[in-house]
């Protein structure tokens, strides 16, 4: 039997107990009944959780291996920069809750109709096609958002973030960077890339909080929370 555990520090997150060895993190489903991309539902006291799968959110593999620096709350606001069909995006809407808001930007038409569905049945999240290079192409954004979280496999993911960063995160404001050194060079050792992506951000304006590896989840990923300018 499933039992379902709540973390005491991190809002609104909660963690599946399968086994003795085994546990998992999920979230409180925002939408009862429906799934998004078949993760398992568990049933406990009348409320209803999901299981967030780390082989397929990088932030879920990301709490696995530790992540301490949490920015998500009831009302919490989020751009989500490389929102994919919406597997993490839709975690991320359960963890603000109705009174926040989830912007999704995603530039590829295939997987942007799955999201389109995935926000349409999810009223806190708001879909954008559009490019996170051009950031001015979602200009009309009506607000500072609390986190920034960018998952994008592009040659220049600091850059990309700084440049989203300026128009968008508040002073003081959380940035959640996935970086996939293999997105980056596939000639250079990871190590080396994950330094440069690291230095663009701190002459930028970001403090790194904390840095992880995300494996054995997948591989040569490093996880990085930063805080933006001043608080």
């Amino acid at each position: 039997m499933v039992k379902v555990r709540e973390d005491k520090k991190k809002a609104n997150l909660y963690w599946l107990e399968i086994d003795e060895m085994t546990q998992r993190p999920a979230t409180r489903n925002l939408v009862k009944g429906n799934k998004v991309y078949g993760e398992m539902l568990v049933q406990d006291k009348n409320q209803e959780f999901r299981f967030w799968d780390p082989y397929r959110s990088k932030l879920a593999a990301a709490f696995l291996r530790g992540l301490e620096a949490y920015a998500f709350n009831s009302g919490t606001s989020v751009l989500y920069l490389g929102a994919s069909s919406g597997t993490t995006a839709s975690h991320i809407s359960d963890l603000v809750g109705l009174g926040g808001v989830v912007y999704c930007v995603e530039f590829a038409p295939r997987v942007m109709r799955d999201l389109i569905q995935v926000c349409s049945i999810r009223n806190n999240m708001i879909p954008f096609l559009a490019d996170a290079r051009h950031p001015e192409s979602y200009n009309h954004i009506p607000q500072l958002v609390d986190v920034l979280y960018q998952d994008v496999a592009q040659p220049n993911q600091a850059k990309i973030l700084v440049e989203n960063a300026k128009r968008f995160l508040k002073p003081g404001g959380t940035a959640y960077l996935a970086i996939k050194a293999r997105s980056i060079d596939v000639t250079a050792k990871p190590t080396r890339i994950f330094q440069r992506e690291e230095k663009t951000l701190t002459q930028s304006g970001f403090t790194i909080v904390e840095r992880l590896s995300l494996n054995p989840f997948t591989a040569d990923h490093v996880f990085l929370s930063a805080v933006y300018g001043a608080s």
